[in-house]
């Protein structure tokens, strides 16, 4: 049997989730669903919705919901147990690949979207007559900045694990550099 976490306590578990669901809120997902994932990625083995729905003291369906949502996301995923009939799950815990599999997620659902709108109100500015020049330009700037995010992001993609870990860590000597030898944003 699962031993499951209790969040009515307090300890590190408890407020591991707690926190996860806060921030969640603020990064506009909703707490269930930010808590089922830290409930998930904290378990140390598989867990069904009723285990979840007790330990997070949520309405089940709420938490099949998450699933879903959690599922569609790629953060968890189904997992068989033999002689179970209910369906377990667990989570991602490679944290490197969590937040690779958010941010593809995140610049599907909105960057993506926003790029294609830019482009459309770009061609539209581009061929009407009367826009102020410098309304154009800075429709132009925001495409540019999208189409270079955009680019930067599939570049990182292609860039080996340890390499990219060493790249994040090296952050502020990457910016130090950069000021020594007299490179300034482009912009």
């Amino acid at each position: 049997m699962t031993e499951i976490i209790d969040i009515s306590k307090s300890n590190a578990s408890s407020q591991f989730i707690l926190y996860w669901g806060d921030m969640g809120t603020q990064w506009g997902v909703n707490r269930s669903v930010a808590q089922v994932h830290a409930l998930l990625f904290l378990s140390t083995k598989p867990m069904n919705a009723e285990q979840i729905s007790d330990a997070l003291g949520i309405a089940r369906s709420n938490v099949s919901n998450s699933l879903k949502e959690l599922v569609s996301w790629r953060l968890i995923r189904r997992v068989p147990i033999p002689g179970e009939r209910r369906e377990h799950f667990e989570a991602e815990t490679d944290v490197w690949e969590m937040v690779i599999r958010i941010a593809q997620g995140r610049k599907e659902r909105e960057i993506d979207p926003a790029a294609a709108a830019i482009r459309t109100c770009v061609a539209q500015a581009e061929s009407e007559s009367g826009l102020e020049p410098e309304v154009l330009q800075r429709m132009q700037a925001m495409q540019d900045f999208l189409s270079t995010a955009d680019k930067w992001y599939h570049d990182m993609l292609t860039v080996p694990r340890p390499k990219l870990i060493m790249l994040m860590k090296m952050g502020s000597k990457v910016a130090s550099f950069l000021k020594l030898t007299g490179s300034k944003p482009s912009g």
